[in-house]
């Protein structure tokens, strides 16, 4: 599985980068069918609260799966997004299973 993170408008620290590998290990092992996952990290409002913006995109054979969320911390987004895109896995899952 191939991950692309993209930090938009400011650096990304190296202890965030290991924390979103180890947070997207768990969908790799969940579905081995994922061939890469794009995350994006932005800054909305550097001045306001809830200002950390996370989405994920993950590429299936046949589809994508996309979860985003606007949080206090980045590490906060990213725990949501992925919760998310577990559920979107899942489902998408069981609708090839009854194919």
């Amino acid at each position: 599985m191939e991950i692309k993170i993209q930090a938009i408008h400011f650096e990304m620290a190296e202890k965030l980068e290991k924390f979103i590998e180890k947070k997207l290990s768990k969908l790799a092992k969940f579905n081995d069918e994922i061939g890469r996952i794009e995350v994006s990290l932005k800054v909305v409002k550097p001045e306001t609260a809830m200002n950390k913006e996370a989405a994920l995109k993950a590429i299936l054979p046949g589809t994508e799966l996309f979860a985003q969320e606007t949080c206090n911390t980045f590490e906060e987004a990213i725990d949501k997004t992925v919760e998310s895109l577990l559920r979107q896995a899942t489902k998408y899952k069981e609708k090839q299973k009854n194919r």
